[in-house]
């Protein structure tokens, strides 16, 4: 059975009088992919960057990683710990090819002040091939990439660290359906090699493609946590809005009772 890598108990963050969060549960597990779902303000971008140590959470909440408490104080407490963060602008350098984008900052050297050009598209070719991504030539300048082809370079490049939890903000925003189906299907590859990966998206198809698991957020608070499998898209958009009166459930009704009168005059 597969247990929680990362969980979070009773996490809240203020901003002087505004409470972003307050009291909030959240746990990814060993190979699950967690959507993390909520209106603008529903506290998800400050609860990602709580897990990434971009934001030190308030007192009295609890951290727990392997079942272990923890202090995430900075971005490096989380790396060290196993956790990749890559946001939507993805920090890629146009300027460099694809190999010199995934060691920036990790370069291998001969010996100081000699880059190892050879072991580095090595290992370039061999992380690629691992998660089945075809690009014929690594000396490209990213900038000659596609929308597609860019997010998975970044994916990858966080991947160097060997990390146990991925978190992707809007991985598929802007992306073309040819683009947006090789990043899902990335993330199902992540998800197979053990990999928890939570995903924040606003496309409800795209979650329904590859979630396990949604965790609803509303006004920085727990709004629900969701079997994909079990659970309808109406009943997460009335976590997500906090009315069952909405417009996807009012078209669904009119939808069912459609069906029904048609039935009723067979």
């Amino acid at each position: 059975m597969s247990k929680p890598v990362l969980e979070l108990s009773g996490i809240s963050k203020t901003f002087g009088a505004v409470r972003a969060l307050d009291g909030v549960d959240f746990h990814v597990d060993e190979g699950e992919v967690v959507a993390l779902l909520g209106d603008n303000g529903a506290g998800k971008s400050t609860l990602v960057k709580v897990i990434a140590g971009a934001h030190t959470a308030d007192a009295g909440g609890v951290i727990a990683w392997d079942g272990t408490p923890v202090t995430i104080a900075n971005p490096a407490d989380a790396q060290r710990l196993g956790i990749a963060t890559i946001y939507q602008d993805l920090a890629l350098c146009d300027n460099l090819d694809i190999v010199g984008n995934l060691f920036l900052g990790s370069e291998r050297l001969h010996f100081p002040g000699t880059l190892d050009e050879v072991e580095m598209e090595r290992r370039a070719w061999e992380l690629l091939d691992s998660l089945s991504v075809s690009i014929p030539d690594l000396r490209v300048p990213v900038s000659s990439l596609s929308g597609g082809q860019r997010q998975i370079i970044a994916i990858a490049r966080s991947l160097l660290g060997q990390p146990r939890v991925v978190m992707l903000d809007e991985p598929t925003a802007a992306l073309g359906v040819a683009q947006t189906a090789q990043v899902l299907d990335l993330i199902e590859r992540l998800r197979d090699q053990g990999l928890g990966v939570v995903l924040i998206s606003h496309n409800m198809a795209d979650v329904r493609a590859v979630a396990d698991r949604v965790s609803v957020l509303r006004l920085g608070r727990n709004a629900g946590d969701f079997s994909v499998a079990d659970t309808s898209y109406e009943e997460i958009v009335a976590a997500i809005t906090g009315a069952a009166d909405n417009p996807v459930s009012r078209r669904s009704n009119r939808t069912d009772q459609g069906s029904m009168a048609t039935e009723d005059q067979r």
